[in-house]
């Protein structure tokens, strides 16, 4: 059996971090999004080196190219579904998102059927950092939040709210958890546009593809 080549370990290093980062984001420990973002951040970072690495040293494959973009989307969209899940991202930028990775992954599909490759435009890349950094900011907001509850309350995951005694408290934490929420949203809003974005150019500048399905 060929031995894989550093690219496609980092893409698949990528695709172990996952559960990972999903049990981290789910699983209500002291700083549990800190750490959930570190493990992104290491992520994201893998995602950069792998094709940097792979067109620098000529170590392009089959499975680097079927594989990398896989990853992207995985890790992704599962942070986004736990974030739905907990409140911080609407169900709409989700399918949003969801639907565009459908529409270019078919597309590619067939266009690499035909013997086509199609490189990613600058939306494409322009999508893939705005979804990286608007997670990362939610992961920030959360663990600043976090901080401030440890320092007003002495732990940095009071059950509720409501829960805490301080009444001082409670309403500083409540106000800037509304805060972080409706940034946060705002945020995974502009993302779900840059998408839309950046699917629609995807689809206008491989009409032929499309045309001949």
């Amino acid at each position: 059996m060929k031995k894989m080549n550093v690219p496609n370990r980092l893409t698949l290093l990528r695709i172990i971090l996952v559960p990972f980062v999903i049990a981290a984001i789910l699983i209500r420990f002291p700083f549990h999004f800190l750490v959930a973002g570190i493990l992104f951040g290491v992520a994201s970072i893998t995602d950069a080196l792998d094709g940097r690495i792979a067109r620098r040293d000529n170590l392009i494959t089959d499975f680097g190219k079927f594989a990398d973009p896989l990853a992207d989307k995985i890790l992704v969209i599962s942070v986004l579904v736990c974030f739905v899940k907990l409140g911080l991202c609407g169900a709409i930028p989700l399918i949003i998102i969801i639907f565009r990775e459908f529409a270019v992954t078919s597309v590619r599909l067939v266009a690499s059927a035909k013997g086509k490759v199609i490189a990613a435009n600058m939306w494409g890349k322009v999508k893939t950092v705005s979804q990286i950094v608007a997670i990362i900011a939610i992961f920030l907001m959360r663990t600043a939040l976090e901080i401030v509850a440890l320092s007003m309350t002495g732990h940095p995951l009071p059950s509720t709210v409501s829960a805490i005694t301080d009444y001082g408290a409670a309403g500083t934490l409540l106000l800037l958890s509304q805060i972080f929420g409706i940034i946060g949203q705002a945020l995974l809003w502009i993302v779900a546009i840059i998408t839309v974005i950046s699917g629609v150019k995807y689809l206008v500048d491989n009409k032929e593809v499309i045309s001949d399905m």
